[in-house]
């Protein structure tokens, strides 16, 4: 069985937590398949760490504990690293960046917007994406998440609490629903599957950039 992980970090700011989720793909054999000739690939999803930053954490801190999860997980399979480059997002993308962690890195910028753009290895994604993204692999059942998880019931809570709002230009537009609520565990284990989503498909044009030694820039 081959593993591979997609790390979700969603920044926060003074009053809002950073968050990092991490979510396993593995990929197995299946039945057999006559007309390839070849073992049908069963792929699954996983949510294996999810974890909310202290608040008050300095961002070079957040950005070592980032690293400590990052190299936790490359010695088990390879591993990316999707960071949220929203705002104040963009400085810590440079720190990241500078760390040279052997992942691939996929800043994006979380939008408001309905069309995903790509510039120079940096996304804008709008966030309904992430987070139908999120549902649907949910509702699939191909996320699992397990019963015993540390901040399972939170997620859920989150999850439930989101609802669609219509802007005046008639976009949809997601978020909690009270003011006050907190969505930063939805939306790294969000930023996780989009990764996922992302690599994981026959795609063409920008596939990232390799932020690790002797890896593509």
């Amino acid at each position: 069985m081959k593993s591979e992980f997609f790390t979700g970090l969603d920044l926060g700011q003074i009053c809002d937590f950073t968050t990092i989720g991490v979510v396993e793909r593995t990929e197995e054999p299946g039945e057999w398949d006559h007309v390839a000739f070849a073992a049908r690939k069963i792929a699954r999803l996983k949510l294996r760490h999810l974890e909310r930053v202290p608040l008050g954490t300095s961002y070079p801190e957040m950005v070592t504990r980032v690293g400590t999860v990052v190299a936790a997980l490359e010695k088990i399979g390879p591993s990316h690293l999707v960071a949220d480059a929203t705002g104040v997002g963009r400085p810590v993308v440079d720190l990241l960046k500078l760390e040279r962690m052997k992942c691939q890195l996929w800043p994006v910028t979380i939008t408001g917007g309905d069309t995903e753009r790509s510039e120079g290895g940096s996304f804008r994604v709008p966030k309904r994406d992430l987070i139908v993204g999120l549902l649907v692999n949910l509702s699939a059942g191909e996320l699992e998440i397990a019963d015993g998880a540390e901040w399972r019931g939170a997620l859920l809570k989150e999850m439930a609490a989101m609802r669609v709002r219509i802007t005046e230009r008639a976009r949809e537009q997601f978020g909690a629903s009270r003011e006050g609520e907190h969505d930063d565990l939805v939306l790294a284990v969000s930023l996780a599957c989009w990764g996922v989503r992302k690599v994981h498909r026959k795609v063409t044009g920008d596939v990232g950039h390799w932020v690790g030694p002797g890896h593509r820039r």
